[in-house]
C-alpha cells in the first residue's frame, strides 16, 4: 500500500496544507480517506479528477468532508465524456443529506446520488476494492469512525477525529502505520471526547503496539513540534508529523 497525504491541517487549512485528506493506493485502486477544505485542488497533484475508485468519510464536520460539494460539481457537470458514473462513498448515516444541504442548490434532492453511491458506515468489517477495512465508532461530538485498511498482510489505521477510546486502541492493534490525530496540546486543552493531544496519541500508539506513528490534524494555531515531542515521550517507536504531498510505503 501507498499512503499520500493530500492534506493534514486540522479545523481549517493552513498556508501549507489543505484539511484532512489521505490517498491510499494498492493494485491500481485509489481510496480517498476524507475530503476536507482545500483537498480537491491538492488531490489533482496526485491523481486525475476522475481516477478515484472510492471515498471514505470519517465524519461530517466540514474539515473532513466539505470539498465533496466541489467534487459533486466536477462529477455532475462534466461535459467532456458526460456525467460520471456513481462513485462509492462510505460515510456516517445522513451523509447524502448533509452534503446536499451544504451544497444548498442541487438541481434535485437526489442529484448527489446520481454521481455518488452512498453506503452507510457502522462498526463493521467489509471490502472496498482490494482492501479489507474495519471501522469502529470513535469519541467525537458527531457520529465519527476510525478505519483500519488492510492489504496483503499490511495495515494502515486512521483515527479520524476522536478523544481517548479503547476502540481506537483495538483498531490500531499491531498496525504498520498509525495515522492519528493530535489536535490538542498536552496541558493546554482538555475537553473529553473531542480530540487527542500529542501525548494521548503517543500513549494510544504504545498501548496498541503500532509499528509507526504519523501525527495529523494539527490546527495552524497549534505547535506541531511540541505535540510531536509529547508523542515521542509516550511512544518509543518511530513517530513523525504527517506532511502534505509526502507519500509513505506500507
Amino acid at each position: 500500500m501507498k499512503l499520500t497525504v493530500v492534506g493534514c491541517s486540522g479545523s481549517f487549512p493552513s498556508a501549507e496544507s489543505a484539511c484532512s485528506s489521505y490517498l491510499v493506493e494498492a493494485d491500481g485502486f485509489r481510496l480517498l480517506l476524507d475530503m476536507g477544505n482545500g483537498a480537491l485542488g491538492e488531490l489533482q497533484r496526485h491523481c486525475g479528477l476522475y481516477d478515484l475508485d472510492a471515498i471514505f468519510l470519517s465524519h461530517l464536520h466540514a474539515d473532513h468532508c466539505i470539498d465533496m460539494c466541489a467534487y459533486f460539481v466536477a462529477r455532475y457537470y462534466r461535459h467532456d465524456g458526460g456525467r460520471c458514473d456513481p462513485l462509492p462513498v462510505y460515510g456516517p448515516e445522513g451523509t447524502e443529506q448533509r452534503l446536499t444541504t451544504a451544497y444548498a442548490d442541487t438541481p434535485t434532492a437526489s442529484s448527489m446520488s446520481e454521481v455518488f453511491d452512498f453506503h452507510t458506515v457502522k462498526p463493521s468489517t467489509f471490502e472496498i476494492g482490494p482492501f479489507t477495512v474495519h471501522t469502529e465508532r470513535m469519541r467525537h461530538p458527531v457520529e465519527a469512525y476510525g478505519i483500519r485498511v488492510e492489504h496483503e498482510g499490511k495495515s494502515l489505521t486512521y483515527s479520524g477525529d476522536t478523544g481517548v477510546t479503547e476502540a481506537l486502541d483495538e483498531l490500531a492493534r499491531d498496525t504498520d502505520l498509525f495515522l492519528c490525530e493530535a489536535a490538542f496540546t498536552h496541558g493546554k486543552e482538555s475537553i473529553p471526547d473531542l480530540h487527542l493531544n500529542g501525548r494521548e496519541a503517543g500513549e494510544t500508539a504504545a498501548r496498541a503496539g503500532a509499528r509507526r506513528l504519523l501525527l495529523t490534524h494539527i490546527p495552524p494555531w497549534t505547535d506541531s513540534q511540541a505535540n510531536l515531542e509529547d508523542a515521542r515521550a509516550a511512544y518509543s517507536g518511530p513517530a513523525e508529523l504527517a506532511m502534505p504531498r509526502l507519500s509513505y510505503e506500507i
